[in-house]
């Protein structure tokens, strides 16, 4: 899990600056305008949509975007979609199981852009069942690590049902049960602790070791997998060992 973790975290602080920048913003707004639809328009009753806010911000995305966003998915203005949540599952290179989730308003369209996503690059299309059961839905926060110890971060969680912290290097990754995660959140913010990220999110219960040929093959994969617009989020059980990643960012 450590070796993707730390792959995700790169990845998402390139995105910020990356030409891909439109299409994040796109993904971080479809998330406000869900949480909002589901859980109301109020940040402050609503954690899901309290933590999407959040990250659209960490991420640089305009508040008016954001204020738009929630008006619509909240109905208070016009033009929100009935997105609908779809997870497609499938093996990418070397057996990696691989979870995408898409948000889209056209199943056939989502479904059509996943599988060519997949054939294109390595991977297969799964049925479902097959590959989800690898998978745990966890609570996550990233924190970053700027001077903070594990021994401090431990302190300041361990009470609010955090069950295992990593060390990615820059940042670390707070791992709880999904509904620990707002009682995790807050202990940070009560403890004055920065953080990047908290979100569920699905766990691998177990990972795959891939050689740098196969890692750059799987990152290829997931790449193509995040230009398809309906795809919100991508879950992989693959793990690269810092050797590896340096080989691959050389």
């Amino acid at each position: 899990m450590s070796g993707h973790s730390k792959w995700a975290t790169t990845k998402h602080k390139k995105a910020v600056i990356d030409a891909k920048r439109g299409k994040m913003f796109a993904k971080l707004i479809k998330n406000i305008e869900v949480a909002a639809r589901t859980g109301g328009g109020d940040p402050a009753g609503n954690p899901t949509l309290y933590d999407a806010i959040q990250k659209a911000k960490k991420s640089s995305v305009p508040n008016d975007n954001i204020d738009r966003a929630v008006k619509r998915g909240s109905g208070l203005e016009a033009g929100g979609a009935d997105w609908q949540t779809i997870m497609y599952e499938g093996y990418g290179p070397n057996g990696v199981a691989i979870l995408i989730e898409c948000l889209t308003d056209n199943r056939n369209r989502a479904a059509t852009e996943v599988r060519t996503a997949l054939t294109r690059n390595g991977g297969t299309f799964a049925d479902a069942g097959s590959v989800s059961y690898l998978f745990n839905r966890k609570g996550v926060v990233i924190v970053p690590s700027g001077g903070l110890t594990e021994d401090d971060l431990m302190l300041a969680v361990l009470d609010a049902g955090a069950e295992e912290i990593n060390d990615l290097g820059e940042s670390y990754e707070v791992v709880s049960e999904p509904t620990d995660l707002v009682p995790v959140r807050t202990a940070l913010q009560e403890a004055n602790i920065e953080y990047d990220s908290a979100e569920s999110s699905l766990v691998p219960t177990m990972t795959v070791p891939v050689d740098e040929d196969a890692a750059r093959k799987v990152f290829k994969l997931i790449d193509a997998l995040e230009d398809c617009d309906d795809v919100q989020n991508i879950y992989a059980n693959f793990d690269v060992s810092d050797e590896v990643m340096a080989a691959i960012d050389a």
